[in-house]
């Protein structure tokens, strides 16, 4: 398993502690800045707009230190993008505003975007979840998209290690924006440092407490049909 060294709330004193020994210790090795990335969805409330800016700000933030301390990012990776250059790029801009200010702002500064994905695998990883959003009612069919699934995301999963392996070149350093809970396991002489902001742990609290929220309410309603 790759080194992982979090950047979370304490994270000012810890990019602190990247100092000459430690940047000497990355001397030669290969880098990636993993970003957690977020999407603001279909009419989002305003106070998680306001959380969600608030977080692409430290991004923004911890990157440039990172990148003060152990040098530019010369390589980037997104996830959904199955497209290098110019036509990668505008792919982003139409996926997520956010992560496409922080790409373009290093491609200007000569990082190179990599087309992560394979458009055959991602499009039937893509599908197969669909099909499970849909809601399935038969447990034979259900078992069998599940099946499908399950391997369409492990063929997507290898690809994206892979391709970061053969892309990603001696003492490099690169960027992935992929969400939470993916199953990418990068190779163990890749350092891998994970940018978590505090704003992101206010995010999560949010999200949580609104679905709190939205479970009492349907216990609530539920409780309120059956005492009519």
């Amino acid at each position: 398993m790759p080194t992982r060294t979090e950047s979370g709330d304490d994270m000012s004193q810890e990019l602190g502690k990247i100092d000459k020994p430690l940047t000497e210790q990355f001397k030669g090795a290969r880098k990636l800045f993993f970003v957690p990335l977020l999407y603001s969805g279909k009419e989002p409330p305003t106070e998680y707009l306001d959380r969600l800016k608030k977080y692409w700000e430290q991004v923004e933030e911890q990157l440039t230190e990172l990148e003060l301390k152990l040098g530019q990012i010369g390589r980037i990776y997104h996830e959904l993008i199955a497209a290098a250059g110019e036509e990668g790029i505008e792919a982003i801009k139409d996926l997520n505003d956010n992560s496409y200010q922080i790409v373009r702002s290093r491609i200007e500064n000569g990082a190179q975007l990599e087309a992560t994905e394979n458009i055959e695998t991602l499009t039937e990883f893509m599908d197969w979840t669909r099909c499970l959003a849909i809601g399935l009612q038969n447990q034979n069919v259900f078992t069998k998209v599940y099946e499908f699934y399950t391997a369409a995301s492990k063929k997507r999963s290898e690809f994206i290690t892979r391709h970061i392996d053969e892309t990603l070149q001696p003492n490099q350093i690169g960027i992935i924006f992929m969400r939470e809970g993916h199953h990418v396991q990068f190779v163990s002489d890749i350092e891998v440092f994970y940018v978590s902001p505090p704003a992101l742990n206010e995010i999560n609290r949010w999200l949580r407490d609104q679905e709190a929220q939205l479970h009492q309410k349907v216990e609530g309603e539920s409780e309120k049909k059956e005492g009519d």
